[in-house]
């Protein structure tokens, strides 16, 4: 897909581009975090039909839910491009001893030879978590490793 990316100076950036089917969009991005989707005129392509403005928070959600399903895409060409090597999502259960514990207490990797490339707390997406980010009831883990390390993250978050 192309995009045409435009400096607007004082402003921010604005992309635009076309879909499969032919609707031109486009994304102003502000320098203070905001950001405009617009919609275009078949007919005119700089006339607007409609515009959602999003907030600084908004924005964040709004990347934060987009970018899972491509941090779990990359994820899944990975795990077919290697043999022996598999993902899985692990969800940190209320018995965890682990609980409100950093991350890297667990020592997972280390215990276990599997690595935890991302965590999701509701929507939340956090990808290559540092070892200082401390886990919650309900959080998923986003494990890469063989069956067998994925297994062992699986009962040493648990306590198991």
């Amino acid at each position: 897909m192309d995009v045409n990316e435009t400096m607007l100076p004082g402003v921010g950036m604005r992309y635009e581009f076309n879909t499969v089917k032919g609707e031109r969009f486009g994304m102003i991005a502000y320098r203070d975090g905001r950001m405009d989707l617009v919609s275009y005129s078949d007919d005119d392509p700089d006339e607007c039909i409609s515009m959602v403005r999003l907030d600084r928070t908004e924005v964040e959600t709004v990347a934060e839910i987009m970018g899972a399903p491509r941090i779990t895409a990359r994820i899944a060409d990975l795990t077919r491009e290697i043999p022996g090597l598999v993902s899985a999502q692990i969800e940190v259960p209320p018995n965890s001893p682990y609980i409100g514990e950093e991350l890297g207490e667990t020592r997972c990797r280390t215990r276990t030879g599997a690595s935890i490339v991302a965590m999701v707390r509701g929507t939340k997406v956090v990808s290559s978590p540092t070892p200082q980010e401390r886990l919650a009831v309900g959080d998923v883990l986003v494990v890469i490793g063989t069956e067998t390390g994925i297994d062992e993250v699986r009962k040493l978050i648990s306590g198991g």
